[in-house]
This record gives structure tokens, sequence and C-alpha cells, in this order.
């Protein structure tokens, strides 16, 4: 059963930023747009596609066709503003561990390093988010950075006013006040060590 991820009322907002037809019509757009997003929600390898949406290699290539015209840029944007900001910020960041090598000396037989450390790249990613769970900066840096150290390097790039949530790995008391100094209300739960508890609200 062939699944629309994709209303036609959304299709109508959208389809404005798909590339104009030349000459020979393309596969239809609601259909293969929905086999893309199938693809990518489900993590799958294209070739894995259902074939209800159509041959895979029409999704494949509409997608890097499209990603390089900027198109679902340019749709995630137009959606994204749809929605306006609600003065809440929140703060978090996830480790990126490559694991290539050790699945190289696997294949070949070999064994990797006893120590788990030694040659890993590791990176992490702070991102920040508005209130609706929407990405509004990100940052690359090293694995072994601490997270306030991360949200150092983006509180300059915040905009004055509103709420800053983040969990109690940011607890650091310069970043409070940098926060409250832009005039942001600050919502960080105080770390377990800390002497003097700030209040939060739990809600």
């Amino acid at each position: 059963t062939l699944f629309y991820l994709f209303r036609k009322a959304t299709m109508e907002r959208i389809s404005p930023f798909f590339p104009p037809l030349h000459g020979i019509p393309r596969a239809d757009d609601r259909r293969v747009v929905s086999g893309i997003l199938y693809v990518i929600k489900h993590g799958l390898q294209w070739k894995d596609a259902p074939a209800e949406y159509g041959p895979y290699k029409t999704l494949y290539n509409r997608f890097v066709r499209w990603s390089r015209l900027g198109v679902f840029s340019r749709i995630f944007t137009e959606l994204a503003n749809q929605t306006p900001f609600d003065g809440s910020l929140m703060i978090d960041s996830t480790h990126l561990k490559p694991t290539a090598r050790r699945q190289v000396c696997a294949k070949r037989g070999l064994r990797a390093s006893h120590r788990p450390d030694k040659g890993r790249i590791e990176f992490q990613t702070p991102c920040i988010c508005d209130g609706h769970g929407r990405p509004v900066l990100l940052l690359l840096t090293e694995g072994q950075v601490s997270d306030y150290k991360g949200a150092a390097i983006l509180q300059h790039l915040l905009p004055k006013d509103g709420t800053f949530l983040a969990d109690g790995g940011y607890d650091a008391a310069w970043l409070r006040e940098s926060l409250k100094a832009r005039g942001m209300t600050v919502c960080i739960p105080p770390r377990k060590t800390r002497n003097t508890a700030f209040p939060f609200d739990k809600t």
C-alpha cells in the first residue's frame, strides 16, 4: 500500500520550490518525495525502498539532484518559518565515535588496539534548538571538549531575551551569569556536588 508522507495541502505549499519542468515529465513528485523521506526516516539503503514509491534509483537521483540545487533546504526553511519562535532555547550534545578502523581490522582478521582510545578521533556536537525542536545552532568540537565549553562558543550567537533550558552538564556559574546578562531566564538543574543550589523550574 502506497503511504504518502505529504498531504495534498502540504504539497501545494512546497511545490513552488520544485525545479521547473523542461520537456520530459518527471515521476510523480508527491510519490517520489514521500519515498525519499520514507528511506531517510527509517534509515534504509536506497535499494531497500518500498517498490510502491517507484524505482529506488529514481528516489536516489532525485534526492541527490535536488539536494545540490538546494531544493530541500528551501523547503525546510519555508516550513520552519511557518511556526513563530516561542522564546525557548534548549541545548544538548552528543558524541560521535567513528568505528571504521575496528571494522576494517575485523574484516582483515586483525586485532584492533587493545586501547579503545588509541588512534580514535572523537567528536562532540553541541546543538541548540528552539521550543519546537528545530535546530538553531550546531557546533562540531573535539570529543574531549566539555558541555559548557561548547556552550561558551555558542552563547554569543544566541538572541537576547527568552528562556534557556539545559541539563546539569551545563551548570556553570559564569554561563548562568552570561545568559542572564543577555536578558534570558535560565533553567539549569544544579550539579549534585554544588554547595549552593540554584532554583529552577522542574516542570
